[in-house]
């Protein structure tokens, strides 16, 4: 493949998820219908606990910020997407391309610190009960909080620096419905080891510490609530974490889901369709996992709404 020089490329062609005509007009409403309640259900949450004294403690204050990156996290991708299908085109600016590719690291890498730290949180909560309020004081809160942003801001700024280095054909087609960067390495014409190697060490800091965390977090957990001598001290313990596990459960679940369709299948339109596992799904499913699971915030959302 021959090399370009990338400071003529204007534009890439995002191929979506299907060329279908017919389709267009069916995954239009469904990726608005889904971003809508995506939407709507994170505001309704960061709404309800700023609204409600009782939930402003470290674990709310933690899923606001949750709440607030997931709006920021599919609003990244998908209004791209209604745009390109509304309009019956595939192109997405040079420019606008990298955006894509920074915000989107942005706002996964903020998804799995603030999963660990809220992980850290019920671990304080369980193991040490009678210093919570001194350990998670709101100066530790914010300051975890901070520090998860600046991390993944460098982050994700190194990746952008490393990939203005790199040279496009123009007109070249990545087969995904918003610019990964994965696929933007593989559709490179230079060459991408450098790119590659940083991409995976800084996927263990952004990824595999963050998991290595939460994984220890709830061996400790677990291992406390076993030594509990009630059953019902159990279920009143470990109900308190359920709706965090679950959400951490989907999270990296149908992350795992989409590095396997894509180191198994090889096919590059399969992983884009898995992908929406966990840039859609999962931002729209959590409001809903905290608000049924959890008795103070559906009690806090009946409050509001009457």
């Amino acid at each position: 493949m021959e090399a370009g020089n990338h400071t003529k490329v204007s534009e890439f062609l995002l191929l979506g998820l299907s060329e279908d005509p017919e389709l267009q007009p069916l995954l239009f409403g469904v990726f608005l219908s889904m971003y809508l309640v995506t939407v709507f259900g994170n505001l309704l949450i960061i709404l309800t606990i700023s609204s409600d004294s009782h939930l402003h403690t470290p674990m709310y204050f933690f899923l606001s910020n949750l709440s607030f990156v997931d709006i920021c996290f599919i609003s990244t991708t998908i209004p791209k997407m209604l745009v390109n299908i509304q309009a019956q085109r595939k192109d997405i600016s040079y420019i606008g391309c990298f955006t894509q590719v920074y915000f989107f690291m942005i706002f996964a890498g903020m998804d799995n610190f603030l999963l660990t730290v809220m992980a850290y949180d019920r671990f304080v909560a369980i193991c040490h009960p009678l210093h919570y309020m001194v350990i998670m004081n709101p100066r530790l809160c914010v300051l975890l909080v901070l520090m998860s942003w600046f991390i993944i801001f460098w982050d994700s700024l190194l990746h952008i620096l490393l990939l203005r280095w790199l040279t496009f054909r123009i007109g070249t087609e990545i087969p995904h419905f918003f610019c990964e960067l994965a696929q933007v390495l593989k559709v490179a014409c230079s060459d991408t080891l450098i790119n590659n190697i940083i991409m995976y060490v800084l996927t263990a800091v952004v990824v595999v510490f963050p998991f290595t965390g939460i994984l220890f977090s709830y061996s400790q957990i677990v291992s406390s609530i076993m030594r509990i001598s009630s059953a019902g001290g159990k279920y009143k313990a470990f109900s308190t974490c359920g709706s965090h596990l679950s959400v951490v459960s989907l999270f990296y679940g149908t992350g795992l889901g989409v590095y396997l369709s894509s180191a198994v299948t090889h096919s590059s339109h399969r992983s884009s369709i898995a992908s929406v596992m966990y840039t859609v799904v999962t931002p729209m499913l959590n409001p809903f996992i905290y608000s049924l699971r959890n008795k103070d915030v559906k009690g806090a959302l009946e409050s509001l709404l009457s």
